[in-house]
Formats: C-alpha cells, sequence, structure tokens
C-alpha cells in the first residue's frame, strides 16, 4: 500500500474514531434533559446501556466474518449508516422503550466502526499509530458535551444536538462508500495462520486472557461512569452551574484526548506495562481529587487529569495483547477484551446510577476510587500471569 494512500485512509480512520466518540460524550449533558422529558428515574440510563451494549458486543463478535466477505470500507460506511439512523431515531422518538430500541442499532454501528477500524489500524500501523486512533475517540468526546451544552444553553431542545450528530455520521458514511475500493485487506498475506491457529476455548483457559477481560470490563467501566455522570454529579452534588460543569465534562474527554496524543509519540519507546503502571498511579490520585474536593476547583482539575490518565490505558493494553497472550491467541484475546470492554461501558455506570438512586450520587468519587484501586491490582495480576504463561511456554519449547 503506497504512503499517500495510507495517509489518506488514516486521516478518515481518524475522523471516524472522532465519529465514534461524539455520542458517548452527548449522552452525559442530556441526560439530565432525557429524563425529564420522559419522566425517568435517575438509574433509567440502564437499560439505554445494556441496548446499546447487546449490539455493541454482536458486532464485535461478527466483524472478523463480515471482513471475510467485504472491505473494510464497506463495512465502515454500513456502519456509520446505522449508528447515523439511530442518532436520528433518538431525536425524533416519542417513548422511552423507542429510543432504548434504538440504542441496539447504536451499537451495532459503533461495535463494528470500533472492531473494523481498530483491527485496520493494528494490522497495518504501528502501537503509536494506534493510541493516536483512540485519541481522535477523545476529540468527539470532548466536542459531544461542549454541542450539547451549547444547544441547551441555547434553549434548544436535546434532540437538536443528536440530530446534528446524526448528520455528520451519514455524511462519514457517505465518506467511506465512496473511498470503500481504496482499502486493503485487513489480514497481511501470511497473518492468517498464525491468527486462526488457536482456538476461542484455547484462548480461554489462559488466566491471562480472563484478567485482560477483567482489566477491560473496570477500566472502561470507570472511564464511562465518569463521563456518563459527571456533568450531573458537579449539578446536583456539587452545585456547578450548567455551562461551567458542561466545560468541567469537555475537559474530562479533552484530557483523553491529549493524553493518547502525548503518550501515543512515546508509545515505541517504553515497555506498554511501564506507561500503564504510571497512568494507573495517575488515575487514583485524580479519581482522590473528586472524591474529596479539597479546594473550588478540585472537581475540574481531577476530571481532566483522569482524562489524561486514562488516554493511553485502552490502547496499550490492546497493543500490548500479542505480548501477553502470544500470536496464535492475540485476535481471540483482542476481541474477548473489546467484548469485556463494552459489557463494563453499560453495565458500571448503570450500577453507579442504581445506587444513586438508593443512596446518593455523591458516592460516585468514592466508587471511581475504588475502581481505579481494582485496576491497579488487575493489571499487577495480568502481568504476573503474562509472565508465568511466557515460562511455561519457554520450558515446554526447549
Amino acid at each position: 500500500m503506497g504512503e499517500r494512500r495510507a495517509l489518506f485512509l488514516l486521516g478518515i480512520a481518524y475522523v471516524g474514531f472522532v465519529g465514534l466518540g461524539l455520542p458517548d460524550g452527548l449522552l452525559g449533558v442530556a441526560w439530565p434533559s432525557i429524563r425529564a422529558r420522559f419522566g425517568l428515574a435517575l438509574d433509567a440510563l440502564g437499560p439505554l446501556l445494556v441496548a446499546i451494549t447487546a449490539g455493541y458486543v454482536l458486532a464485535s463478535f461478527a466483524t472478523g466474518r463480515l471482513l471475510a466477505r467485504m472491505r473494510v470500507g464497506t463495512l465502515l460506511a454500513l456502519s456509520c449508516a446505522a449508528t447515523g439512523a439511530s442518532l436520528a431515531g433518538y431525536a425524533i422518538a416519542p417513548q422511552w422503550w423507542i429510543l432504548v430500541a434504538f440504542g441496539v442499532l447504536a451499537g451495532l454501528g459503533a461495535g463494528a466502526i470500533d472492531a473494523g477500524l481498530n483491527t485496520y489500524v493494528a494490522t497495518w500501523h504501528s502501537a503509536r499509530t494506534l493510541n493516536w486512533l483512540h485519541a481522535f475517540y477523545g476529540v468527539g468526546a470532548a466536542i459531544g458535551p461542549a454541542l450539547m451544552t451549547r444547544v441547551l444553553l441555547a434553549g434548544g431542545p436535546w434532540q437538536r444536538g443528536y440530530a446534528i450528530v446524526a448528520g455528520f455520521q451519514i455524511a462519514l458514511a457517505l465518506c467511506f462508500f465512496a473511498t470503500r475500493s481504496l482499502w486493503p485487506a485487513v489480514t497481511r498475506s501470511g497473518d492468517v495462520a498464525t491468527a486462526l491457529r488457536a482456538g476461542s476455548r484455547a484462548t480461554l483457559r489462559l488466566p491471562a486472557a480472563w484478567l485482560g477481560m477483567a482489566a477491560f470490563f473496570v477500566y472502561v467501566g470507570l472511564e464511562q461512569s465518569a463521563g456518563a455522570w459527571a456533568y450531573t454529579y458537579l449539578t446536583e452534588v456539587r452545585g456547578v452551574p450548567m455551562a461551567r460543569a458542561g466545560t468541567w465534562v469537555s475537559l474530562f474527554w479533552g484530557g483523553l484526548m491529549a493524553g493518547r496524543l502525548v503518550f501515543g509519540a512515546v508509545a515505541n519507546r517504553f515497555a506498554p506495562a511501564v506507561l500503564v503502571r504510571g497512568a494507573l498511579g495517575a488515575m487514583l490520585a485524580s479519581t482522590t481529587l473528586v472524591a474529596t474536593a479539597p479546594f473550588a476547583s478540585a472537581s475540574a482539575i481531577g476530571l481532566a487529569a483522569l482524562g489524561f490518565a486514562c488516554g493511553p490505558v485502552f490502547p496499550s493494553l490492546i497493543a500490548a495483547t500479542p505480548l501477553r497472550l502470544g500470536a496464535a491467541h492475540a485476535a481471540n484475546g483482542v476481541g474477548f477484551q473489546v467484548a469485556a470492554a463494552a459489557l463494563g461501558q453499560a453495565l458500571m455506570p448503570w450500577l453507579v446510577g442504581a445506587a444513586a438512586q438508593r443512596v446518593s450520587l455523591e458516592l460516585l468519587g468514592p466508587v471511581l476510587v475504588v475502581l481505579a484501586i481494582a485496576l491497579v491490582a488487575l493489571h499487577e495480576a495480568l502481568l504476573r500471569a503474562a509472565a508465568s504463561g511466557a515460562s511455561a511456554s519457554a520450558t515446554v519449547t526447549s
């Protein structure tokens, strides 16, 4: 694949990840208005997240088979069209259950975009580029809260924000469709046999595979709980004005983008474990700052720092999967981890909302601290399991 063509397609991939992040950024700010529109309880977000996750997991597991039958550009065009249609459905849904039903379609589109672009970039580019790809998710997720806040401050309905993003997704679908013939195969010559050497059951017998899934579940659960509930937490618990709260939530997603850009620049110079350890330590410190709020702007600083610290975790763990599991298990491992991440994205914010409904949303800060501690422990256990597995493999080989 020529250098100019590769750079052109990579640019489109980056824009695709902006589109992937936009809806996630919208939901946290729109949720209080959605609750008011349909007369919902605080924890009613759960069914929508479960619907999105159901579609997401289904699409992520099916992406490999779909890519065997069509070019990645075609898959991405269909996926963005599905996402655009679902967001338009959000904007016109007359009842809550209809909006939830559109969530399944949103998950199908997002899951295929995520898996398809990750597979393409992991195959044809470096770990640095993979970090930068995920940075553009942060761009979209940072624009989302700012866009929805502006719509609401202007007196517009929350549906308008979703309609705007739906239009962007449809335009992106047309772009992928127009360039579909330029996208290469997502496997290099000679890689297919290696990728298919291990079956799913064999991969699931590896302790490192289960620990990896647990780490992704907890990490994405922490990230999405912070993103989904921070706006409500700031306005209803901390008494922060709406405009300022929207800005602070954008700082969280902007920090995520900045973290991936900065860490992406040095990703090829350090071992992934070193980068992840440093990021997890910073996550623990920043969640503590959010939970304790020792001074007026502590929540804003803590959220921005938390987003920055979260930045490199997901792409670095993905990039290190072949090292942890071996080449024969890497494809299965990535798929299982993405599925676990989707479950964490849905279940953890739902559990936080359910607990807040019964106690108070003030528990968000302590929950984030506990999740950060759990993630540190899981990562250390994952490194030990991976080292143990590598030693056993070397012994058998020798």
